[in-house]
């Protein structure tokens, strides 16, 4: 099976970790989130994005405003 890489904009991101942007844009700063900088620019792989989603959520926590 041929896989192919999909990446997602800091808003898509943030829509499937169920998190603000601002906590999407934060986690890549700070490293806990892999981005690829891109012409139009950055992007998360989808990879990443579950992997985040695997490491139990502790980091992850629901925001009211988005």
């Amino acid at each position: 099976m041929n896989a192919k890489t999909t990446f997602h904009t800091i808003p898509e991101s943030a829509w499937i970790l169920g998190v603000s942007r601002n906590t999407v844009s934060r986690a890549i700063r700070t490293g806990m989130l892999r981005a690829t900088l891109c012409r139009s620019g950055l992007r998360v792989s989808s990879a990443e994005l579950i992997r985040a989603l695997q490491d139990g959520g502790a980091a992850w926590k629901p925001t009211t405003s988005g």
